[in-house]
């Protein structure tokens, strides 16, 4: 039986006891990662939101970033914001 580096219940079978401070997490960074962006993607998953990849020019980048600096929201809320209102008038 091999352990996983990911494997959360088995961990501890296939180490030795380590001397001094215990870690607080006893996977290696890299592997925390991947486990938090799978997490990540789960709770956006079950939030019913998915993923889109958008190629822009540079300038309207920084437009963009600027607007959501001056009414303190995320790019993401301000695209979200835009398309809604884009959609909206649309149907008028």
């Amino acid at each position: 039986m091999s352990a996983q580096l990911a494997d959360r219940t088995t961990i501890d079978m296939f180490t030795d006891a380590q001397k001094g401070r215990p870690k607080s997490n006893p996977y290696p960074r890299d592997v925390q990662l991947r486990i938090n962006k799978r997490m990540q993607r789960e709770r956006d998953r079950h939030r019913g939101l998915r993923r889109v990849e958008v190629k822009m020019p540079s300038e309207l980048i920084e437009k963009l970033d600027a607007f959501a600096r001056e009414y303190d929201c995320t790019r993401t809320e301000v695209i979200e914001m835009s398309i809604s209102e884009w959609f909206e008038a649309g149907k008028n």
